[in-house]
């Protein structure tokens, strides 16, 4: 059943620069100048397969807005945001732990928070059901007073507290399926059992040392904060069980009133920065148990914000997946990965995945 879903985009997402790398490290010394991983074309490229399939027209344009500095502020330090604010002013910098960014990046990093704003209120409005952010620069590493990971604002923990402190939400949910921990998304409600945060990753991948199962809250907010850090190699099988086992029935019991979706896709067979083996299959299918809690607890409102995901080739093919799902809307297109990717061996769930998953299911008994 086809369902309105808004869709927020921006040219100026495209023009942040990232500067020349090996990969994700700063060129300079014996690193030759290449181009930075997180660079615009997939989220380009995402949008324009949208675009081709027909779906893009379908959908419903959100206009982003750019965030205000108290709006950041609920979130990060003033020292940290004028920090940006000056080096962006100047000729660019480094927002902290592997967040190079150039001129102009601190008003398209409000753009993006912003972008998550704009999709939380189209929703909460009824002006749509579900909605998807490609925003740029992503999120969900910015701590407090650092970026970290490409990152330079929480988008989601921002879009979070806009729901709590402007729309008068009691109780939000993130869900963050990028292949890397959602480490800011989790500090900035450690001890907030308002918010429940799950993160379903690579283990111990990034941040090192993050993300483990026994980091479950502290204080009022102990019990909710749930991760699943999966073994590298994990597919199509231990994605599903994760979801349907641990993801499904701890927000059927803390019951949202709004899920936002850290969605990355690095966690795909093909992507030069994860060691997983999701497929599109794999996001539509996560899209589909989450579609299906929605409906059931929170009115069906979903937000998604995009994160990671660097295979120019593949993402776009699993954005579709994902933004099928959300709006009941089939292209016909054909993913022609799909086939060669589901016949990877390690696809099923394997016994060493389903231990931690088996774990993480007993964390569901610290959530009330």
């Amino acid at each position: 059943m086809a369902v309105k879903t808004g869709f927020v985009f921006h040219e100026r997402y495209l023009w942040h620069d990232t500067r020349s790398a090996g990969g994700f490290i700063p060129a300079g010394g014996m690193v030759e100048p290449d181009r930075h991983a997180e660079n615009p074309d997939t989220k380009r490229r995402f949008r324009n397969l949208l675009a081709v399939s027909g779906l893009l027209e379908k959908l419903v344009e959100i206009a982003p807005r750019m965030a205000t500095e108290d709006e950041i502020l609920r979130v990060h330090g003033r020292e940290y945001l004028e920090r940006v604010k000056k080096l962006s002013a100047e000729n660019g910098g480094d927002a902290g732990v592997l967040t190079p960014f150039g001129p102009g990046s601190y008003e398209i990093a409000l753009l993006a928070a912003g972008g998550a704003l704009a999709a939380v209120d189209a929703v909460l409005d009824a002006r749509v059901q579900t909605a998807y952010a490609l925003i740029r620069p992503p999120g969900h590493h910015a701590e407090a007073d650092q970026g970290m990971g490409f990152c330079i604002f929480s988008n989601a923990a921002i879009a979070v507290h806009h729901a709590r402190a402007v729309r008068g939400l009691a109780r939000v949910a993130i869900v963050d399926w990028d292949v890397h921990h959602g480490n800011g998304s989790e500090t900035a409600f450690y001890r907030d059992p308002s918010v429940l945060t799950i993160s379903v990753h690579q283990d111990n991948y990034f941040p090192a040392g993050r993300g483990a199962l026994e980091d479950g809250g502290e204080g009022a907010g102990s019990g909710y904060n749930l991760n699943v850090p999966l073994p590298p190699g994990s597919g199509h099988g231990a994605y599903e069980a994760v979801f349907a086992r641990v993801v499904a029935p701890a927000l059927r019991r803390f019951r949202p009133e709004l899920i936002l979706v850290a969605s990355g896709f690095d966690g795909g067979a093909m992507d030069p920065l994860g060691r997983m083996l999701a497929t599109s299959a794999t996001y539509r299918s996560l899209t589909r148990t989450l579609v299906e809690v929605a409906r059931d607890v929170c009115a069906g409102r979903i937000v998604l914000t995009h994160e990671g995901g660097y295979s120019t080739a593949h993402v776009p093919f699993c954005g579709l997946a994902v933004m099928e799902e959300l709006s009941g809307i089939s292209t016909g297109v054909v993913d022609p990965f799909l086939e060669f990717f589901m016949a990877i061996g390690g696809q099923a769930l394997q016994p060493h995945q389903e231990a931690v998953i088996r774990a993480a299911e007993k964390r569901l008994d610290f959530l009330h």
